[in-house]
């Protein structure tokens, strides 16, 4: 089961990004966990600046903006 975690304090983008996700975890046919992270000293760990963040098992994969959810089904399937 792949973790996925949705870094960002909770604005509208950090949404999005949670929808894309969702999405994105039925376009690849995988099982996920998505969680929101929105304490900051723990977003600010991953070396992240600029949310909404995206981190795939540990891995940063995107930052700052929206993926599509085609993006993040290649990401889920690596």
């Amino acid at each position: 089961m792949k973790t996925i975690e949705v870094l960002g304090p909770g604005c509208a983008n950090c949404k999005r990004l949670e929808a894309v996700a969702r999405e994105a975890v039925q376009m690849a046919g995988v099982e996920a966990e998505i969680v929101k992270v929105t304490d900051y000293a723990q977003i600010a760990a991953y070396g992240v600046l600029s949310t909404p963040g995206l981190v795939i098992d540990g891995k940063v994969v995107s930052t700052g903006r929206i993926p599509s959810a085609g993006n993040v089904a290649v990401w889920l399937s690596e």
